[in-house]
């Protein structure tokens, strides 16, 4: 392979000269060249190691480029940050980093290539193309990463303990990677994480989050969750997941394994959506199971109200992991707790009024309700499996009709407590909210339609049966 190829944008050929001007080697280091070699599209961000100060380079740099771009500086980790031509580029000195046992920090001394290198967390991230004028566009792949690269496989550069042990959040890495480009995991290596595991507990809640985040948005994340829980780093991060897996039986009744269920729904929805909070919503659906969970000789097993329960623990669950408690939790929230309305819709005859309330419970997210509904359906039955997909069907086309007639979504009703305190000349009171949810209830059975003569009518009478006098 032609290296140089990598190469060719102008912005390697203005830092190879302004390295030349500095006296010092520039190397363009990890996943661009990772990316380049896997043939994964064109790379945004660039990471570049200068065998000196990286924060220089990027200045002189940016003195070269035509658009003098800003430079972002990070002192306290020696790094600098500009963006050309959409692409982000980061700069860093070469490094040596030693750890203690209490913290990721490393102390941080002034490095060869080589000590960089070894610092890398992976032997696919340590590869580097050199980009010395003399040397242009040469390899640099000390941890044979290129045959990790063909042969598909996850491992550190240096000694397994030591690295994850070091770094923790590396270990982490490990597993997004081997989701990501759907590549095996050293057996060695993996042995590692799983004697290493407690070890996560030093890393921040806000970078295990980033690495749940990318294993979540890849192509089939039940890969990685499932190297989570083999690993035995999931019980410290997630543990309302482990919570959810084994089979209990009594007296001949079991369940199905709803944490194996819970991976199928999202490799299932991964398939149609690419909304992060989506899918994190299919990861969540069903974790207040383990808490509800019952036995009845009567009924066998049942999981009563885990819908309201597990939207309760969405709340712990995110502040617990320092996640944004705003919209997006309120999303996961409502997506967890109506997760099992259609599914009940598509199990009976699919009435207007049924439909009505979906739409008004779920307002907006009525369809990524239902992509989740239609993800949670995991039966190996085909019978069955056909049977829930062509009623989703029907409760979809009802959606359209009612919502075109009904304009049910978003619901503004017709009728405001303002109109009815000048019908009955009164002011605020408790009757006024029984008649606005008296005309709410009308128009989502049906009763009446959701326009304000209607709705002016039923507010009339509704006032006289409370013992309002209709003002003259």
């Amino acid at each position: 392979m032609n290296y140089k190829e990598a190469l060719q944008h102008s912005i390697f050929k203005i830092i190879s000269q302004s390295a030349k001007e500095l006296q010092l080697d520039a190397y363009v280091i990890g996943g661009f060249v990772r990316d380049f070699i896997l043939n994964r599209g064109d790379a945004k961000d660039i990471d570049i190691v200068a065998i000196g100060s990286g924060i220089d380079l990027a200045k002189q740099v940016a003195k070269n480029l035509p658009t003098k771009p800003k430079v972002q500086i990070f002192k306290t980790y020696g790094t600098a940050m500009l963006r050309y031509d959409d692409v982000e580029i980061e700069f860093v000195g070469a490094r040596k980093e030693s750890y203690n046992e209490n913290s990721r920090n490393p102390v941080v001394e002034n490095g060869t290539l080589q000590d960089d290198q070894n610092r890398r967390d992976l032997t696919i991230n340590a590869l580097a193309l050199d980009l010395s004028e003399n040397k242009f566009g040469d390899l640099l792949d000390p941890f044979n990463g290129i045959k990790d690269l063909k042969n598909q496989i996850i491992k550190t550069p240096l000694n397994s303990d030591i690295t994850y042990s070091d770094d923790p959040l590396r270990m982490m890495r490990a597993i997004r990677f081997a989701t990501q480009l759907n590549f095996k995991i050293e057996e060695a290596s993996l042995k590692s994480i799983s004697k290493n595991n407690h070890r996560i507990k030093i890393i921040t809640n806000e970078r295990i989050v980033v690495e749940l985040n990318k294993v979540l948005e890849s192509k089939t994340p039940s890969v990685g969750f499932l190297l989570l829980e083999q690993t035995g780093l999931l019980p410290y991060i997630l543990p309302e997941l482990t919570a959810l897996k084994g089979i209990d039986e009594v007296e001949g009744q079991r369940h199905k394994d709803n944490f194996y269920h819970t991976l199928e729904v999202v490799d299932n929805i991964a398939k149609h959506t690419d909304n992060l909070w989506l899918r994190w919503a299919a990861l969540l659906h069903d974790i207040g199971k383990a808490p509800t969970k019952k036995f009845s000789k009567k009924v066998g097993w049942t999981f009563h109200g885990h819908e309201f329960e597990g939207s309760k623990m969405v709340f712990h669950l995110f502040k617990r992991l320092k996640m944004p408690l705003n919209d997006k939790m309120k999303f996961v929230q409502k997506m967890v707790f109506m997760s099992s309305r259609p599914i009940v819709l598509a199990q009976n005859i699919v009435t207007d009024s049924a439909v009505r309330r979906l739409v008004f419970d779920a307002g907006d997210y009525v369809e990524d309700l239902m992509t989740l509904c239609e993800a949670d359906i995991t039966t190996k039955n085909s019978k069955k499996f056909n049977k829930y997909h062509n009623n989703f069907k029907i409760v979809r086309e009802k959606i359209i009709e009612v919502e075109a007639r009904d304009h049910v979504r978003n619901f503004q009703p017709p009728i405001s407590g303002s109109d009815i305190m000048k019908a009955f000349n009164i002011k605020p009171s408790r009757e006024i909210g029984i008649i606005k949810e008296t005309i709410k209830e009308a128009i989502l059975e049906g009763d009446i339609p959701n326009n304000h003569e209607a709705a002016y009518q039923l507010m009339l009478s509704e006032g006289v049966r409370l013992g309002l006098k209709v003002s003259s």
